[in-house]
């Protein structure tokens, strides 16, 4: 039988303001000592009061723009109620029903088979919400020091650095059917956040974490009654593998007429495959209620025009405008804007180029092919440097050829071999030719006598 991948993911982003989201810790926990960034609030102490993060709520707002999410003009916090220990108030305040953004969507690039980029399908975006984060749990195992007794040496240690750290909430609709396009999507996500600056979404930090929601289905248009949520991946390449285990998994299943159970799954990297975890939770099993200490958060049309306003272009209007304004591939384009700091290097550059008759094909070729470090290389020394390599010497002509009776006498081999129709070898031959001259003289000009005397 035949099965359709129906796939839909949730993506947790972490946003980079100096502060948690409910409180003044500072959000900066990556390799710092455990517990060091903590409070009352963050704790979960008794008597302590959150006050939301009004940078943290526009940016998310921010990504739900940029998502082209509807904007929702009040909105409000809601307590989702679960018991973890990484969860040290028994509840996380997130949103249920009222999200900042939802509504929304996102353009796939696929390229034909001519390597053009073209929008492949359009990707719902369901909601777009904010959250607090969680603390971490760090399985490991006490050593002889250690003041923890345990009778396996095995404990489960729980640093509070990370809880109450902003985090937005990304969930699509089961739009993909391929691994491949979740890849795609998850990619531009990534690119959108930091061009926004809102994000690192530095996976290995676990800024990004991504979770796939899978299952398979006999008719693309309807949904099956199951669906397995793989939990806290942390790599593109680890969520496509995640997912083809998966469908693999699922399909095993049902051709032996089992549904797979609707089930959280993590993801075990070093064996490549999925773990169940617990039993996948409903809606309804969170217990969801308004947050009571936080009031509704209320939005005008002007606020949300003032952060739409704010929006800097973005990464696939930039592509665009780079193949019309300044005639360069689309490959080239795409490299170009994968990071928008690269992409504005990359225009300050041809700011300066114009000044100097440096075209920006050139200044495009030169920054990818000779990898050029733009956090060294100021745009100034690029094109200085550009302008030394296309700077060629006068030869006289009859010193060309020369060098080229000289070359081709030397290498006969070659020579034997363009002839022969193996055509490519004329570049070795031109540079056999520019290494003998030793001077810069115009690589065209050679190329062009070399094929005038082999004929």
């Amino acid at each position: 039988m035949k099965y359709t991948p129906i796939i839909g993911l949730e993506t947790h982003i972490e946003l980079k303001t100096n502060s948690k989201m409910f409180c003044g810790c500072s959000a900066y926990y990556f390799g710092e000592k455990p517990n060091t960034h903590t409070c009352p609030v963050c704790l979960g102490l008794p008597g302590a009061l959150p006050v939301p993060n009004k940078t943290a709520i526009e940016w998310c707002i921010k990504i739900a723009l940029a998502l082209n999410c509807q904007i929702s003009k009040t909105s409000k916090f809601d307590r989702k109620n679960y018991f973890y220990p990484d969860l040290p108030k028994g509840y996380q305040v997130s949103q249920y029903d009222m999200p900042f953004g939802i509504n929304g969507s996102l353009k796939l690039k696929v390229k034909n088979e001519k390597l053009k980029v073209e929008d492949a399908k359009t990707i719902r975006i369901r909601r777009v919400h904010m959250e607090e984060d969680t603390g971490k749990l760090i399985h490991d195992f006490a050593n002889s020091n250690s003041q923890i007794s345990s009778s396996n040496n095995k404990v489960s240690l729980i640093d509070f650095n990370r809880s109450g750290v902003p985090l937005v909430e990304i969930v699509t609709e089961p739009d993909f059917h391929t691994s491949s396009d979740v890849k795609e999507y998850l990619q531009m996500l990534q690119q959108t956040v930091r061009y926004l600056d809102v994000s690192n979404a530095d996976m290995e930090k676990g800024e990004m974490r991504l979770e796939p929601n899978i299952s398979l289905s006999t008719d693309v248009n309807i949904l099956p009654n199951y669906k397995v949520e793989v939990k806290n991946i942390n790599s593109f390449r680890f969520v496509e593998r995640a997912i083809e285990y998966e469908l693999k998994r699922h399909k095993e299943l049902l051709e032996k007429r089992e549904t797979p159970a609707q089930e959280t799954r993590g993801w075990d990297e070093s064996k490549g495959i999925t773990v169940s975890q617990r039993i996948k939770e409903e809606a309804n099993d969170y217990r969801y209620f308004p947050e009571p200490d936080i009031p509704p958060i209320i939005f005008t049309d002007e606020q949300i025009e003032g952060l739409r306003n704010q929006i800097p272009e973005l990464p696939n209007v930039k592509a665009q405008r780079f193949v019309a304004e300044y005639d360069i591939t689309e490959y080239d384009t795409e490299i170009l804007t994968r990071e928008k700091q690269s992409a504005d290097y990359f225009e300050e550059a041809v700011k300066i180029g114009k000044e100097h008759n440096v075209s920006a094909k050139q200044i495009a070729n030169v920054i990818i092919n000779k990898k050029v470090d733009i956090n060294v290389t100021l745009p100034a020394k690029l094109i200085e440097d550009i302008k030394k390599l296309s700077t060629v010497e006068e030869v006289d002509e009859s010193e060309i050829l020369l060098v080229i009776q000289q070359v081709l006498s030397e290498q006969e081999k070659a020579v034997n071999d363009y002839k022969s129709g193996r055509e490519s070898v004329i570049m070795f031959l031109v540079g056999q030719v520019m290494r003998k001259l030793g001077k810069k003289v115009d690589a065209e000009l050679v190329h062009e006598k070399l094929l005038s005397i082999l004929k």
